[in-house]
């Protein structure tokens, strides 16, 4: 076979992987080969001479990723899981399908791949497989152990997959941690990463480092070439979530698992297969943004039925309490709460409990009267009062409300606004105590009509030792999720594993936070939401809970101190430059009415997509993007005219009065001319430097005119000095138009655009 005319060919380059330096590194090695189906990516896959398995990737005439070890360390008696391999079989393959997603940033996705599988094996009777796909836009590769196999029942002590840089390529990264992302993002060369770990991390509710090199993928790389290239992982089922360890003196990056309270960082069972390995390599920022990669490595839709799973626009009793204008807890009465045995019936409300009936109808009303879809509630159920930071088990019951929290008349009163109640569940991160609950809770909110749940996990992991991102995490996160999809509920989860790609495979989770986002209010950096989508965003979508009008807390709980960094206008933007079918307007109803001019934007625009156009980006920078909406996605569009005309009030989403222009006395002829109207969205966001972008507008249908409302930063506007500085203009453009755009330090932009008919 040909493998065994390389092993004299690779032997003199085995030698020198331990060779310091990216030039010093061996830059070729011989063997068998795939190339993307543009023909511009190769990979070569080999073994040295001691059967090690390598690959390596080069775009045209570039070096990527040089010669890289793969394989495994093994416990008990596995020992060594990298040397010792020869090939047994070589195949080929090659995949092109378009799919549809259920909701995404477009219709249809195209899938297209050449692909190599190398079954590995030794004369023991240890088998490895290596699949490697190669996209246009990238490489994907995992393990795979069939069932003819030595291994049985194994557990990885690590696993050696390696990254070898070309060189000291720029970075944006985040500290590596077992429990959470939540983290600014430092943009810096790999040589700096030590220098700068310590600096970047901050305090979590849990939160755990393992390497002053280590970092988080989706990892987003620069190099001095050009190219863009983006380290992440594909599909986590039944395995811990990956970090990587940075050699800076090489740079060579390795996997590092997240270890389970046992100190083990995998338990398999043949037959299985690992998540998969990736890398992006592009060479354009935009191209970052508008990859699939990471999607198309997951499996195809499991629910077969998915008419329950939509878009959702909503908005909160949340941000009152992140900013400590009102709290979750009921009563002061009770330090120590016991789960069925305190009775709340005898407690003295402390006056500050914002889940309360006359609280929850009045966000219920504003979210009517300005077309959104529901409303998510926090703090309603009893057992807030003695939870953080205790580590408790038994905490919440997740069905047993306070007594100020009417569950069936809220729920009542709600529908009949046309609005649906989101519920929440804060698991304090016991992942036991949960599942001792979660049917019981997910048939009480099929009583009530809830739809969608915002789960949480503050805090170390219960059961002890665990951590958020390690393998029965993972298996946690998975359940709760096919649960969750038997009850025909929508998932949202917080402080939960990143996503990466899961969403294609269960379309039910609809959201996910794992990252900074908006509730760090001050402790956000500028320029931070110009990072997230070429990162945490690339597997799947962030519930970043944007649109924050009154950025200076002291104005809000006179105690609390600091301003956040952005504009009205970056937090217009935001809905537009972040994909997500979940979008929340996260601030106070009053500060909404006072800036309606601007809070139209966010009532307009909508969150489901046909098409996105990335026109511009750099990572740390800026980004700005136009997307055409899905119209037979629009939140209650469809259902609007049916609604209108059994005398309900406010039925109507705010997009789809903005793309059909609807009447409130609507008619089933008013809706089938406003059919024809086309419709587009662009938004802006930028960093901590004020600069211009020029905004070309060809992605318009040709010798058509459309009415365009522009938001945009005013000439005075600044995150430190005039955050709230904005102005909105009226124009009418066409394909052939441009603006240039001016984007205040922490600034952005937002348009709707409209045809005239």
């Amino acid at each position: 076979m040909i493998f065994k005319r390389l092993i004299a060919i690779v032997a003199a380059a085995a030698a020198l992987w331990s060779c310091g330096g990216a030039g010093n590194r061996v830059q070729t090695i011989e063997g068998e080969t795939i190339t993307s189906p543009d023909g511009h990516l190769k990979l070569v896959f080999a073994l040295a001479q001691d059967g090690t398995p390598m690959y390596s990737l080069d775009k045209d005439s570039l070096k990527v990723v040089l010669p890289s070890k793969l394989g495994f360390a093994l416990f008990d008696n596995g020992g060594d899981l990298q040397t010792g391999f020869t090939v047994k079989e070589v195949t080929r393959d090659s995949f092109d399908e378009v799919w549809e997603p259920v909701w995404g940033e477009e219709a249809q996705i195209r899938n297209h791949y050449n692909e190599l599988l190398v079954a590995l094996g030794r004369e023991d009777g240890t088998a490895m497989n290596l699949r490697f796909r190669l996209y246009d836009d990238g490489l994907g590769f995992r393990y795979e152990f069939p069932v003819e196999n030595k291994l049985t029942y194994f557990s990885v002590k690590e696993e050696l997959t390696e990254f070898a840089m070309t060189g000291d390529h720029t970075a944006w990264w985040i500290p590596g941690d077992y429990d959470t992302q939540e983290y600014n993002y430092t943009e810096s060369r790999l040589s700096e990463v030590r220098g700068k770990y310590e600096g970047m991390r901050i305090h979590n509710a849990s939160a755990e480092g393992f390497s002053p090199t280590g970092v988080q993928t989706a990892l987003q790389l620069k190099t001095d070439d050009g190219l863009y290239l983006n380290i992440h992982e594909a599909e986590v089922v039944d395995y811990p979530t990956t970090n990587l360890e940075l050699d800076d003196k090489n740079f060579v990056f390795r996997t590092w698992l997240t270890p389970d309270a046992e100190g083990v960082k995998g338990r398999l069972q043949a037959p299985c297969k690992t998540p998969w390995r990736t890398v992006m390599v592009v060479e354009k920022a935009v191209d970052v943004l508008a990859s699939r990669l990471i999607l198309n490595l997951n499996e195809p839709c499991a629910i077969e039925d998915v008419s329950w799973i939509h878009p959702v626009k909503y908005m909160g009793v949340w941000w009152e309490m992140i900013t400590g204008k009102s709290a979750w807890s009921y009563t002061d009465d009770y330090p120590s709460v016991q789960l069925g045995v305190t009775d709340y019936s005898k407690a003295k409300p402390h006056g500050r409990h914002g889940a309360n009936n006359e609280n929850v109808r009045r966000h219920i009303d504003f979210a009517a009267e300005n077309g959104f879809d529901a409303i998510l509630v926090e703090g309603w159920n009893e057992g807030w009062e003695d939870w953080y930071g205790h580590k408790k088990d038994f905490v919440f019951d997740f069905q047993t409300p306070y007594p100020d929290f009417d569950i069936a008349a809220l729920n009542e009163y709600a529908h009949s606004k046309g609005i649906r109640l989101v519920m929440h569940h804060e698991t304090s991160s016991s992942t036991l105590n949960y599942e001792r609950f979660i049917e019981p809770a997910y048939d009480l909110m099929n009583k009530y009509g809830y739809n969608s749940v915002k789960s949480g996990y503050v805090g170390d992991i219960i059961p002890y030792g665990e951590h958020h991102y390690s393998q029965p995490l993972i298996n946690h996160y998975l359940l709760c999720i096919k649960k969750a999809a038997e009850h025909h509920i929508m998932v949202n989860a917080h402080e939960a594993v990143r996503p990466t790609g899961l969403c294609r495979t269960w379309p039910n989770l609809i959201g996910n936070e794992a990252a900074m986002g908006t509730e760090y209010r001050a402790g956000i950096h500028a320029g931070h939401a110009t990072v997230l989508p070429f990162t945490r965003l690339q597997g799947g979508p962030m519930d970043y809970t944007p649109g924050i009008f009154e950025m200076d807390m002291s104005r809000i709980v006179p105690t609390e101190h600091g301003k956040m960094q952005m504009t009205i206008a970056n937090q217009l933007g935001i809905y537009v430059t972040f994909y997500s079918p979940l979008q929340m307007a996260a601030d106070f109803p009053e500060h909404y009415q006072r800036f309606m001019d601007a809070f139209q934007f966010i009532k307009d625009v909508a969150v489901d997509w046909d098409k996105s156009v990335y026109l511009d980006a750099e990572p740390g920078a800026y980004i700005v993007t136009a997307r055409h909406p899905k119209l037979a996605s629009l939140n209650k569009a469809q259902e609007s005219v049916a609604t209108l005309k059994d005398g309900k009030k406010n039925a109507v989403s705010g997009a789809a009065k903005y793309v059909y222009a609807l009447p409130e006395n609507a008619t089933t002829a008013d809706l089938a001319r406003a059919k024809a109207r086309d419709v587009w969205y662009v938004g802006g966001v930028n960093d901590e430097n004020a600069r211009e972008v020029l905004v070309a507008f060809d992605f318009l249908k040709p010798g058509v005119n459309y009415e365009a409302d522009i938001y945009l930063d005013g000439d005075d506007a600044d995150y430190e000095i005039a955050p709230q500085s904005y102005k909105i203009e009226k124009r009418t453009l066409t394909s052939a138009d441009s603006l240039t755009v001016r984007m205040a330090r922490g600034g952005g932009f937002a348009i709707s655009l409209r045809e005239l008919l």
